[in-house]
């Protein structure tokens, strides 16, 4: 497992277009690396191929602008025939490792609930955050808070940026 490199931008192509059936989240991923500096892309290769892939990028609960930015986990890709082999934990476990030795107060995803909870995500809801998007879920819209003193009363709506509305 490493960061993405600029060799890799086909293969994180088709393991988000092979694992998720559609070019959207590769769309997304490709317009974000032009538009922002601050992300977190890690591959996991295996016998030289990329067989996963993860993204990180800035969100923010704009009612708190006092508030550093925290980070969305999306999107999280394995090549299908490589799924249920733990590829995924460990990228979204060394995403966690590298965010939280940032100082990053916060990560939120749009996801599996029976899924991202072992990495200590909980319901957003719990701590009066909200998806910008209607009809999402309430259990399916988490977050993991690495700072709670800053997080202390911190509520309102999780915005992603708005490459990924163009995803919806």
């Amino acid at each position: 497992m490493r960061e993405e490199r600029q060799e890799d931008f086909e293969a994180v192509r088709i393991v988000n277009d092979e694992a998720f059936g559609q070019p959207q989240e590769g769309n997304v991923i490709d317009k974000l690396r032009k538009s922002c500096l601050d992300i977190l892309s890690l591959v996991a290769v295996k016998d030289g191929k990329t067989v996963g892939h993860i993204f990180f990028s800035p969100v923010e609960i704009p009612e708190h602008q006092e508030v550093k930015n925290g980070v969305g986990l999306a999107p999280m890709a394995v090549l299908p025939e490589c799924q249920g082999r733990g590829v995924g934990s460990m990228l979204i476990r060394e995403g966690i490792r590298q965010l939280e030795s940032k100082g990053v107060p916060y990560i939120i995803v749009l996801g599996h609930d029976t899924y991202y909870p072992k990495f200590g995500f909980e319901r957003a809801s719990k701590y009066g955050i909200r998806c910008q998007w209607d009809g999402v879920p309430d259990e399916a819209f988490m977050i993991l808070i690495f700072d709670q003193e800053i997080m202390n009363g911190v509520s309102g709506i999780a915005k992603y940026r708005d490459e990924f509305n163009e995803a919806i």
